[in-house]
């Protein structure tokens, strides 16, 4: 066991395999200190047995894999078995609505997503009791269309700046950028422990190095059997199947009860790396009793079941046997399993295999040095090998399965890749669906690479992807599993949220105990009562180049109005001391109109603004009072003849 001392001086031990009982509960320690205990409270001055006000259920005690409830303790200082409730269609009877009993006596827990609720990404949960804060995952969104210049979007963390000598540890659930991408940025402001499996941890380093920030990260390596004490919370984990190796679920024992994060996830009962889903954890968690399931609701609109990542293999052996081309797969690349799957599929059919593309070099050298990637010695060849072999002997794993305009695939379709071409008569197999808001991205590369000559097999013609989110039958399963009091569905926008709801109510969850939550609310619960007291600031920030929140919605305006109807510059010459027009003006044009067809209407908007600026009643020469008449003029103007608003620019220059 290794112990970590808090900032706050409170001890995080990571016991593997067997967790110690945390001391939660508070309790009035010797005269009259108070202190945090463990199952019972310390005697006061009198030798009475005597619990806080606020002391109520000490965390679950572990041993040996085992969970046993332990006793609560009451305000006289005695313990009270747990009440055995009868279950009813596999579900505890719901004890209280949505709003408050006003004089519930149980501890709350606070509840604060920051991100991943009623959208794809950014994901970022914050769970909040008294003075100890944990945060999981830090994620990234990727920009849509209307984000013109933005490179990622990311959390809103002021709240956790302003409590940051609260928050106990960030705990990561796997290692996609939704939920990993946004760690820099983080740490940058916060300096707190972050808690990953080796894989995650793995791949956080590289984007810590890239930013600068491996030297002073607090990083530690847990597994699904681990436990981890800090503050006021005991974390668990548990091992889930999803499109990326090390993935885990969490499950945080809390002095208000038990909150289930399900992480991403999928039930693949034929996972490649042949670890499924524990649900013996998850089994024994719905018999202690969750308080909170926060779960995974990307699929939740597909019925059925997902299929296994290993149906995507059989796809590609059908494609390789029957293909002497050279072959070139895109995908995801943190999709570690599939792309295991290419390199054995190549090995069967002696090829040889180059990875193209930086994200993907990077996550394949991770993955390997860490032993998530078994490659034959000798398969792997740097892209300057590819055309010196047979074209039979050659697969190419790359990225741009989006159809990213920078992405690897792309410019090798539109043939400005500087180290690979798409010749007539390559196969290349798109492995992946497009994410919302890229699929006219996706339909111009595919359509680019038959304009080639190349054959594209893609997700309408073969069994070339499988998700790995969990659909209807499977989110079902998990809620009969955990038999939670209250739901937050995650991962999803908000007809997630209210499909989810849906199908909450078909399994006898009340529909007042699925809760559709926004960013920056402040949920407290405990078993008796749930409400919503309240929002914290929180949003989006924008990441453009190296400028972090620089970018708001002024500027977009700007960019988007520049994009729409351009600019015109006009520049005029004034004598400084009676205003009189010396030069000009002369207008420039830049997205508005082309200056050589529109010469006559430029030149009458130039007549326009002189004889604007000579009618003027006055010779004044304030610059604010000249640049508002100019801009006036020529927006009256540009409007008339074009029923378009360029930007205009005035500049005056004076002698």
């Amino acid at each position: 066991m290794s112990i970590a001392q808090e900032p706050n001086g409170k001890a995080s031990a990571i016991a593997n395999g067997n967790p110690s009982t945390a001391g939660n509960g508070q309790g009035n320690a010797g005269a009259g200190g108070k202190g945090r205990g463990g199952a019972n409270a310390h005697a006061d001055g009198n030798g009475k047995g005597k619990a806080s006000a606020k002391a109520v259920p000490t965390p679950i005690a572990v041993a040996n894999g085992d969970a046993t409830p332990a006793p609560a303790v009451v305000a006289n200082g005695n313990a009270k078995a747990p009440v055995s409730r009868p279950k009813k269609n596999g579900y505890r009877p719901r004890r209280g609505k949505t709003k408050p009993k006003p004089k519930s006596t149980l501890p709350t827990v606070s509840v604060i997503p920051l991100g991943g609720v009623g959208e794809v990404g950014k994901n970022m949960l914050v769970i909040e009791y008294g003075d100890d804060i944990i945060v999981i995952d830090s994620g990234v969104k990727f920009p849509g269309e209307e984000l013109l210049g933005i490179d990622l979007v990311i959390p809103d963390i002021t709240y956790l700046v302003q409590n940051a000598d609260k928050v106990r540890g960030i705990f990561l659930t796997h290692g996609h950028e939704d939920h990993i991408g946004g760690l820099p940025f983080t740490l940058k402001q916060i300096q707190v422990p972050v808690y990953g499996t080796r894989l995650t941890l793995g791949l956080v380093k590289n984007k810590l190095t890239e930013h600068g920030l491996i030297r002073d990260a607090k990083l530690h390596e847990i597994t699904a059997d681990d436990v981890v004490n800090v503050g006021a919370f005991q974390v668990e984990f548990f091992r889930v199947n999803h499109s990326i190796p090390d993935g885990i679920g969490i499950a945080v024992r809390t002095p208000a009860g038990l909150i289930v994060h399900s992480g991403d996830f999928k039930l693949d009962q034929t996972p490649v790396d042949d670890k499924v889903l524990e649900f013996s954890k998850l089994a024994r968690y719905g018999d202690e009793g969750v308080m909170l399931f926060i779960c995974d609701s990307t699929n939740v609109e597909r019925p059925g079941y997902t299929p296994s990542e290993r149906t995507v293999g059989d796809t590609f052996r059908s494609v390789f046997a029957k293909t002497d081309s050279r072959i070139i797969i895109a995908t995801f690349a943190s999709n570690v399993h599939r792309i295991q799957q290419v390199i054995d599929t190549a090995a069967e059919f002696n090829r040889k295999v180059a990875v193209v593309g930086r994200s993907m070099v990077t996550v394949v050298d991770v993955s390997q040095q860490l032993g998530y990637l078994n490659i034959p010695k000798g398969m792997l060849i740097e892209a300057e090998e590819i055309d010196r072999l047979p074209d039979n002997q050659v697969t190419i794993i790359t990225t741009g399965s989006q159809g990213e305009p920078m992405a690897a695939l792309t410019r090798m379709a539109t043939n400005n890749h500087r180290q690979v071409a798409i010749r007539q008569g390559d196969t290349v197999i798109i492995s992946a669906t497009p994410i919302p808001g890229n699929e006219k991205l996706v339909s111009r590369t595919i359509d680019n690479l038959f304009r080639i000559g190349a054959d594209v097999v893609y997700k309408e013609v073969a069994n070339v992807h499988v998700s790995g989110h969990a659909a209807q039958q499977e989110i079902k399963l998990m809620l009969n599993f955990l038999r939670p009091k209250y739901v937050i569905p995650f991962h999803g926008e908000y007809r997630h949220q209210a499909t989810f709801a849906k199908l909450g109510q078909t399994m006898g969850i009340p529909d007042e105990h699925i809760l559709r939550v926004n960013i920056g609310e402040r949920y407290e619960m405990n078993e008796e009562m749930v409400q919503m007291t309240g929002t914290v600031e929180a949003g989006s920030v924008m990441v453009d180049g190296i400028g972090v929140g620089d970018v708001g919605n002024i500027v977009l305006r700007d960019r988007h109005h520049l994009a729409q109807d351009g600019v015109v510059i006009a520049v005029v010459t004034i004598d400084k001391e009676n205003g009189n027009v010396l030069a000009g003006p002369d207008l420039v044009s830049r997205g508005f109109v082309f200056v050589r067809e529109a010469g006559d209407m430029l030149g009458e908007a130039k007549s326009r603004v002189k004889d604007a600026l000579t009618g003027r009643n006055t010779g004044t020469t304030e610059w604010s009072v000249l640049k508002n008449l100019i801009r006036d003029t020529l927006n009256e103007f540009f409007y008339q003849k074009t029923k378009r608003r360029p930007i205009v620019l005035p500049i005056i220059m004076e002698i």
